[in-house]
C-alpha cells in the first residue's frame, strides 16, 4: 500500500492531504493545537522535512516541504501568534533527525 500524495490543500478552513490508498489527513485551522517540523537525514534526493500539523484531540496532517502547498503553507504559520521563528530557521538548516516545536496554541 503506497502513502504517496494525490493532493495537499490548503486554504481558508485549514490543511487536506489525500493519500493515493484513499485516507485523507486534515486539520482546521480553528482545531490546530500545535504545528512542528520533522527533519530526517534522508536528503536531498529524498524529502527529508515535512510540517507536522496536530489537531486538537488528536490526528492533523503532515505536508511535506518540498511539495508545491508548502510555500502558502510556510506563509499561513509564520503569521500564527507566537510563531518561533528561530526553531523554523534551525530545523530547516538541520541535516539530522530532529523534531521542531514551532507553535502551539495557547491554552
Amino acid at each position: 500500500m503506497s502513502t504517496a500524495d494525490t493532493g495537499i490543500t490548503v486554504d481558508e478552513d485549514g490543511v487536506r492531504r489525500q493519500l493515493a490508498d484513499g485516507t485523507e489527513e486534515s486539520v482546521t485551522w480553528a482545531k490546530l493545537s500545535e504545528v512542528a517540523i520533522r527533519t530526517t537525514p534522508e536528503g536531498p534526493w529524498k524529502e527529508d522535512v515535512f510540517f507536522l500539523l496536530v489537531a486538537e484531540g488528536g490526528g492533523g496532517c503532515a505536508v511535506p516541504a518540498g511539495h508545491p502547498s508548502a510555500d502558502d503553507l510556510m506563509s499561513r504559520l509564520q503569521s500564527l501568534p507566537d510563531f518561533d521563528n528561530d526553531a523554523f530557521i534551525e530545523a530547516m538548516t538541520t541535516v539530522e533527525d530532529g523534531l521542531f516545536v514551532v507553535w502551539q496554541r495557547k491554552k
